[in-house]
């Protein structure tokens, strides 16, 4: 059923907000249970099942470098509503491998089948950016962000409580939530593409390594892959070993982890739904995105060397105002690019993080790891974190220097 082109951006941001909220909520509801599947699975402990989240992870963005570039240009020719509905029928199939999955390489399949379909953020993006004016697209952006933090909120507390009553319970009812959400999506979610701006499907420009090539038609963009990819993996110190880390050095349980998690849905929430429409029109992009990395080496800096369990809570929220970055960067980077290839850029941008994110897992799990077993020359897991914040710091230094260089259309107008 082709719904046609949204001429109402506000309802159209609304419905999009909706579809990843459900969706984020599904994904986060396995969070807090997934080390202990692993654990159960390879008949280990949390030191060697951080070794194996971290490859699970590394599956799942080899398949999406592969196949989100493909997914973007369908998105540009066939309107984004499809790809996106697609998208979250895939994520519906993943949970229910990972709920019934007998052995450890089930869980690889997966996130195989995952990594493939895995196209709803990309989406969401060029969906966004479908119904905004380069005037608000950086706050617009922000709209995922909102989703993602309060998501999160949800997500995690519901998986931590509902794996009391057994591992399994949490995927099933992710399963059931993505499928649910690709019902309302097909009654309910409006395409944002009008098809005079839709284009011909070209397979040199669907491969992953041409979408990467593609950036470079952009200056601005171009100089900002290197920093992009340093910020990229920093992040996954965090993403791919929180509850690792949390569980071995505090002895979280579950429930916990969901709580921690919640609370970082809260800050994000708060920053990237509120705070953003504040600080970048009155501080600029680049200004906003130099905070937000400053925010972020800070937050990491205090993570690795917390010594009590109610100092990880205290430091995330210097860590989560990093979160002003993201949206002023891809807001910077979006208003470069013609509408006609907004889900092009998207699809780009998807891979680029899907390099960041086939370097990143297994980096940080095996950082954590190996200083974390019986033969680190001293026990440190708080490792992933000081990395992330070398990083950063780098990252930082190297987007200062591209700002000073290229001179990039810097927008400080206020969302709709």
């Amino acid at each position: 059923m082709e719904q046609p082109a949204t001429t109402k951006p506000k309802a159209a941001l609304g419905f999009i907000f909706v579809t990843i909220l459900i969706d984020v909520i599904g994904f986060g509801i396995i969070i807090p249970v997934f080390p202990k599947l692993i654990e159960h699975l390879i008949h280990g402990n949390l030191s060697d099942a951080s070794r194996y989240g971290g490859w699970l992870l590394f599956a799942y963005s080899v398949m999406q470098f592969l196949f989100s570039p493909l997914l973007g240009n369908l998105s540009d020719k066939y309107g984004r509503r499809p790809i996106l509905l697609g998208s979250l029928l895939g994520f519906s199939i993943d949970y229910l491998f990972l709920a019934f999955a007998p052995s450890i390489g089930w869980l690889f399949l997966g996130r195989v089948i995952a990594g493939i379909t895995g196209a709803s953020f990309t989406t969401a993006s060029a969906y966004i950016a479908d119904v905004s004016t380069p005037e608000n697209r950086a706050q617009n952006f922000g709209i995922l962000g909102a989703a993602f933090g309060i998501g999160f909120i949800i997500g995690p507390v519901l998986g931590g409580v509902l794996g009391r009553y057994g591992v399994q319970i949490p995927f099933l009812t992710a399963a059931g939530l993505a499928f649910l959400n690709a019902m309302y999506g097909y009654f309910i979610l409006p395409e944002s593409l009008a098809p005079e701006k839709r284009r011909p499907f070209e397979w040199k420009r669907a491969n992953p390594l041409g979408s990467l090539r593609q950036l470079k038609k952009y200056p601005s963009i171009a100089g900002l892959v290197v920093s992009l990819i340093l910020i990229y993996i920093a992040a996954h110190a965090v993403q791919s070993t929180w509850t690792f880390f949390t569980m071995l050095r505090f002895k979280w349980s579950e429930d916990l982890v969901g709580y921690s998690l919640g609370f970082v849905g809260l800050l994000s929430g708060l920053v990237q739904g509120l705070l953003i429409r504040i600080v970048i029109p009155k501080f600029g992009q680049k200004r906003s995105i130099v905070l937000g990395f400053t925010f972020y080496t800070i937050g990491l800096l205090l993570f690795a060397f917390a010594s009590q369990s109610w100092m990880m809570f205290v430091f995330l929220i210097p860590y989560c105002l990093g979160g002003i970055a993201g949206p002023a960067l891809q807001g910077l980077i979006s208003n470069e690019v013609p509408d006609t290839e907004q889900g092009e850029l998207q699809g780009g941008l998807t891979s680029l993080i899907s390099v960041t994110s086939i370097i990143g897992p297994p980096l940080m799990t095996t950082l954590f790891a190996w200083f974390t077993g019986p033969k680190a020359p001293v026990q440190f897991p708080g490792a992933p974190f000081l990395m992330g914040a070398v990083l950063m710091i780098v990252s930082t230094a190297l987007a200062v220097r591209n700002f000073r260089r290229t001179k990039i259309s810097v927008t400080k107008q206020s969302s709709i």
